[in-house]
């Protein structure tokens, strides 16, 4: 069979001034002339950046993907986009995420790249490196940096999840200022990601189930040396999959989501899962709705024992067989036949990965750790487009509740408010947050799991029902309705929820429910007046005008769908 014409020839083949512009100064970097002759030329995109803690260590990793692509006989070039921090980044590393996308896909389709690499690791720079490959199309595998080992404070391990318990007990002093700070050093000691199943962990499952990456990319720690070797490993890949023209249209199928989505749930995976798989999906063109969440979750409990669902840390889940052992598990309900980057099946892969060795971190279908896992849509009529709440994160007495809505009518107000003595709230209302979503933050922040009020941690109530439009960080757990759509910036019933306002949650049934007549919902309606700010300009204005909702994976609406790997025509 030939050989399928290089994209990159379309530069460094060309003849004449065109070529020897390309190629000089190309060459002004020490690379050799025969690299410019038939050598698939491959990208690494690095998402490195001192501002980004959890991707620091990404250049030693793009050094190890060099040494596998040269390797191969590829031509490794690496360059920079746009890094997301989570922990830095405000308002908020999401309203960046689609900007981030952008800045991939067009750093690809402009240069003379034949296939890429994608470094990523904390939550956004995943599924914005996705996003924007799977918009360009051409082969593409993700190396994740990889979670932080664990933390070690006072003889107790510790992670990204005991921050809220921290600042619990910081706020009814069990710990001290000095113990609080002591804290901090502990938790975060190695490179990587959060230790825990929080959402950049989860976006590392993700790419492996859906299979972008070489197995076990999910769990292996980033301080970890097989980290490097699985860099290597994918370097030398990525050149193959050049050769066989393996692009992300092929791995990108709807059984490869359907595989992702149960997964998610036997791992006890983020909320911020749903955003980003339905994003991802509208790029490459596969119809994802909100609703296979629920209907692909259904029937598949928690399998894997790690927090904030379970106990224990992602180092913990490598150790007992990685994600490979989770999907074996798993192996009568998954589709077994799909490709993967390395060209073989899912099948292939985990059969040819060691069995669990270690059954309090990997459970069985038999036994699992807990029966109800996945993502919980709920829809009713004051989220007509849904809604998601995750189970296993939640108290399961509250799941089934009616209390009283106490509203707070942006971040803003809830600060304020909150630990005054004065607010009307008991442990049987249902704290209600607006104006936090994709138009109203704007860019959906992680704030939906709400501090409760310091008085009711003080009477010894650990959790209550919240509702918002907003996101919560994959570390944090709790009876939390998020991603409410319609959001209230966008004149949701959200926007018309008022304090004393029945609300019933009812995840059995996927239900939530504002107990109000639907006269006075429409008179509430047209009464209803826009209060958050509109940006005049720049991309935040851009964000606002053109962001779809939640349900929808709050992308941008003239980014949804790929248009291929065009190359744009000379200039010189």
């Amino acid at each position: 069979m030939a050989q399928q014409k290089l994209r990159s020839s379309n530069w460094f083949g060309k003849k004449g001034k065109d070529g020897f512009i390309y190629r000089a100064w190309m060459k002004n970097q020490g690379v050799p002339a025969d690299f410019f002759e038939g050598k698939p030329v491959i990208g690494i995109c690095n998402t490195w950046s001192e501002l980004t803690p959890c991707n620091g260590h990404l250049r030693d990793l793009a050094e190890a993907v060099k040494k596998g692509v040269l390797e191969a006989g590829g031509f490794p070039v690496e360059f920079p986009v746009m890094s997301l921090g989570e922990t830095l980044i405000k308002p908020t590393a999401m309203l960046y995420r689609n900007l981030a996308s952008m800045d991939v896909e067009e750093s690809i389709r402009a240069n003379p790249v034949d296939g890429v690499v994608l470094l990523c690791g904390c939550d956004k720079t995943t599924p914005s490196l996705v996003m924007g490959a799977c918009s360009v199309n051409i082969p593409a595998l993700v190396i994740s940096g990889g979670p932080m080992l664990k933390g070690h404070w006072k003889g107790k391990h510790i992670g990204t999840s005991d921050v809220w318990r921290f600042d619990v007990m910081h706020k009814l002093g069990q710990i001290t200022a000095a113990e609080f700070l002591d804290a901090e050093a502990c938790m975060a000691r190695t490179p990587g990601h959060c230790a825990v199943m929080g959402t950049a962990s989860t976006m590392a499952t993700m790419v492996e189930a859906l299979g972008l990456s070489l197995p076990n990319n999910a769990a292996i720690p980033a301080a970890d040396a097989r980290r490097k070797v699985i860099s290597q490993l994918s370097g030398r890949r990525i050149v193959e999959m050049v050769k066989e023209d393996l692009t992300l249209s092929k791995v990108l199928t709807r059984k490869a989501f359907e595989n992702a989505i149960m997964i998610n749930a036997a791992i006890g995976g983020s909320t911020n899962f749903v955003i980003h798989l339905l994003a991802i999906a509208g790029r490459i063109g596969v119809d994802l709705t909100i609703d296979d969440f629920d209907k692909y979750s259904q029937k598949v409990p928690l399998l894997a024992n790690i927090q904030p669902s379970g106990e224990n840390y992602m180092e913990d889940l490598y150790y007992a067989g990685g994600l490979p052992a989770v999907m074996k598990e798993m192996e009568n309900i998954l589709n077994k036949d799909v490709i993967t980057v390395n060209g073989k099946t899912l099948e292939e892969n985990f059969n040819a990965a060691e069995t669990c060795c270690n059954r309090d971190i990997v459970s069985t279908m038999e036994k699992p750790f807990k029966p109800d896992s996945g993502i919980v849509v709920v829809k009713g009529n004051l989220a007509p487009n849904g809604a998601v709440i995750k189970p296993s994160a939640a108290t399961p007495a509250l799941l089934q509740h009616t209390g009283k809505a106490v509203v707070f009518e942006n971040i803003e107000d809830y600060h304020t408010r909150i630990d005054d003595p004065a607010l009307e709230i008991d442990a049987t209302a249902v704290m209600v947050l607006k104006n936090v979503g994709p138009k109203g933050y704007p860019g959906m922040a992680e704030v939906g799991n709400m501090a409760l009020p310091k008085k009711l941690l003080e009477q010894g109530v650990t959790d209550m029902v919240r509702i918002s439009d907003g996101r919560m960080s994959g570390t944090g757990f709790g009876t939390v309705v998020l991603h409410v759509s319609p959001e209230a910036a966008a004149g949701g019933t959200l926007a018309l929820v008022q304090n004393g306002d029945l609300i019933t949650l009812d995840a059995e049934n996927r239900s939530l429910h504002l107990h109000v007549e639907d006269a006075e919902i429409d008179r509430r309606r047209a009464a209803w007046k826009q209060t958050e700010k509109v940006h005049a300009r720049g991309y935040v204005h851009l964000y606002q005008m053109h962001v779809e909702q939640a349900h929808l994976g709050a992308d941008m609406d003239f980014l949804r769908g790929g248009s291929g790997s065009e190359v744009t025509r000379d200039s010189h």
